[in-house]
């Protein structure tokens, strides 16, 4: 594997930008386009360009050290309020081998460390090590079963995922900031309920501070892939609830800040891109509203609501949007 470090005129820092789980986020691209370990079938930046797994420079550390001071600098020049520094690059962040080294010169700024990562090389004690050093640290767990493991995520052929799995619980055991996980549910691939009921079992024991249930939201690298329904996504729900304490879903609404206003049909559209309310719990909404269920029946006569049931009972979950 060729080692040379790539020179670029391109900032390696962008945004700050929203983002539901990490509020104003300035990102971090410490990764060249579209080099990674595994090759999603729903990945929205296209196919991979270049599978590998062994950890590597990419770009010189002041490089990237110098695009993100700049864009902090500015940022707080406009009063742009920065919550996280954010790797979250053009492909899989932890193969720059100077991850750990680039977290530690980052923090200089004062601003807390974010990695969001596919958790592919989390069973090499080095890179667990690295990503130690950063204060919140997502990581995907698409598939507990191999062969749908091998389905959705198309792995680096060396990849292991018993290896990768043992790789999480040990990081679990040892990282002492926010860990949180991030489950992509794919129409007829993952989204049986003996799977995410394996996924859950799993994420129970690692205990994460927050399990996202996600959908694509823009196309996919593989055509014809869909996320899943409205239905499957409140089952994943109710099953993931069961086993943990904090559970959200990312359909794609930012929506606002979910908390009772003077606009309920908004409050409601944006609690339920979030969690699917059930209908003893919208009832009582409503009363604190001051509102009618008539309010229910016109957004799901709009197609903004859906009602779904599990195990007998009703709940409500935000129409999921097309892909753009």
């Amino acid at each position: 594997m060729q080692n040379t470090i790539q020179k670029s005129s391109q900032s390696k820092a962008y945004g700050p930008v929203p983002s539901r789980r990490l509020g104003r986020s300035l990102g971090i691209n410490n990764i060249p386009p579209k080099i990674c370990t595994y090759a999603c079938i729903y990945c929205q930046l296209g196919n991979t360009i270049q599978m590998q797994i062994d950890r590597k420079p990419f770009y010189p550390k002041d490089e990237i050290i110098h695009s993100v001071a700049e864009k902090v600098e500015r940022a707080r020049k406009a009063n742009e309020k920065i919550d996280y520094l954010s790797f979250v690059p053009d492909g899989e962040p932890t193969l720059d081998i100077n991850l750990g080294d680039q977290i530690d010169m980052l923090k200089a700024l004062g601003i807390k460390i974010a990695v969001i990562t596919n958790a592919s090389l989390i069973w090499d004690k080095t890179l667990r090590d690295d990503l130690a050093r950063a204060e919140w640290v997502s990581i995907k767990i698409d598939a507990i079963d191999r062969d749908i493991w091998h389905q959705i995520n198309r792995p680096h052929r060396a990849l292991n995922i018993n290896d990768i799995l043992k790789g999480i619980i040990e990081f679990s055991n040892m990282y002492k900031g926010e860990l949180t996980t991030e489950t992509m549910l794919i129409k007829g691939i993952n989204d049986t309920q003996s799977e995410i009921q394996q996924i859950a079992n799993f994420l129970a024991k690692i205990n994460p501070s927050k399990a996202y249930i996600a959908i694509p939201t823009r196309p996919p690298a593989k055509a014809g892939i869909k996320g899943a329904d409205e239905a499957t996504i409140n089952m994943a729900y109710q099953i993931f609830t069961s086993k943990l304490e904090h559970v959200e879903h990312l359909i794609g609404y930012e929506g606002n800040d979910f908390a009772l206003t003077s606009d309920v049909e908004d409050d409601l559209l944006g609690i339920t891109s979030v969690h699917p309310m059930r209908e003893d719990g919208l009832n009582e909404f409503l009363k604190k509203a001051d509102a009618s269920w008539d309010v229910v029946k016109r957004l799901i006569r709009e197609e903004k609501l859906v009602q779904t049931q599990f195990q007998g009972k009703y709940f409500y979950i935000r129409k999921i949007a097309p892909l753009r």
